[in-house]
């Protein structure tokens, strides 16, 4: 099965590890080449969990005694890791965003390429899917996810058409969705509809909630000195990362303790973000939203 390429594979990991016989954790495993590395870095006593809560990942799991798997959202990282006894950690790398084996398989309902049931779960035990979000959705709140999610100029438009014609017709695949939103496309066709099927998958899957989750739990399970790696690739998750990194907070505003000194959790390693070369964007094409952040606990 097909995985993509990781995006900016050496910079992430270099960045990641500065104690070679440290713990650390890669909570996006999907194809394992960021885990693969970060193995190859790590000293004897080195120690690396993975997490992925997409089960067709198993066949990558490496073998070697110093990876440990878990199968699960990152969301509950603390829970999963307690469960080994781990309470701290030296570092932890985020590669958010959807494998392209899940673009691929037909039947995950990830793209408007195939006709498919409107699924975009990236795990079955979870019981909302695309198509729920769009026969149950309010038309304000379909027009916050297409908007804020997927930057659609015609949000409200498109979310009050929804509406209206799921009194007279069920949407249940990929492709009858299409037909749905035919008339309301601007612009680039498959632009669009990509923008509108990734803010469906983020509702779907809660990603701006896991990733809050994962930010506020990592900055309490880091060693001191520890690390934070994040590549994003959408705006909305870039500036999480960035105002969390810079305040400790999700607003971007600088919190002061009762003696006025503001509260810094973390030393930026980079003041901005990294991006892909050119280079690797031409061999590699997902790579071209990305942006890498690294952080250091203080």
């Amino acid at each position: 099965m097909e995985y993509h390429n990781p995006v900016l594979l050496n910079e992430s990991v270099e960045s990641l590890i500065n104690r070679p016989d440290g713990t650390y954790i890669d909570v996006t495993f999907g194809g394992g080449g960021h885990s693969r590395l970060i193995l190859e870095k790590l000293g004897a006593d080195g120690a690396l969990f993975g997490f992925d809560q997409d089960s067709d990942v198993l066949e990558n799991v490496p073998d070697d005694n110093r990876f440990t798997f878990v199968q699960g959202n990152f969301r509950f990282l603390k829970r999963f890791l307690r469960l080994h006894t781990v309470n701290k950690v030296d570092g932890l790398l985020a590669d958010l965003g959807v494998s392209s084996h899940q673009f691929d398989a037909p039947e995950r309902g990830f793209s408007f390429r195939y006709d498919a049931e409107l699924d975009m779960r990236m795990s079955p035990g979870m019981t909302k899917t695309a198509a729920t979000v769009l026969r149950s959705y309010s038309a304000e709140d379909l027009q916050r996810i297409f908007s804020d999610y997927g930057e659609v100029r015609n949000a409200k438009t498109l979310a009050k058409h929804i509406v209206t014609q799921r009194e007279h017709r069920a949407v249940k695949t990929t492709l009858e969705f299409v037909a749905l939103m035919e008339p309301f496309i601007r612009g680039n066709r498959n632009r669009y509809l990509a923008q509108v099927f990734q803010a469906l998958r983020i509702e779907v899957n809660e990603e701006m909630e896991a990733l809050k989750t994962l930010l506020e739990d990592t900055l309490e399970m880091l060693k001191p000195g520890g690390r934070m790696v994040v590549i994003s690739y959408h705006s909305l998750e870039d500036r999480l990362v960035k105002n969390f990194f810079k305040t400790g907070n999700f607003k971007g505003e600088h919190e002061a303790d009762f003696y006025g000194n503001i509260k810094r959790p973390f030393k930026l390693i980079t003041k901005k973000a990294l991006l892909p070369s050119a280079q690797e964007i031409k061999v590699n094409p997902r790579a071209r939203s990305a942006k890498l952040r690294v952080a250091e606990k203080k």
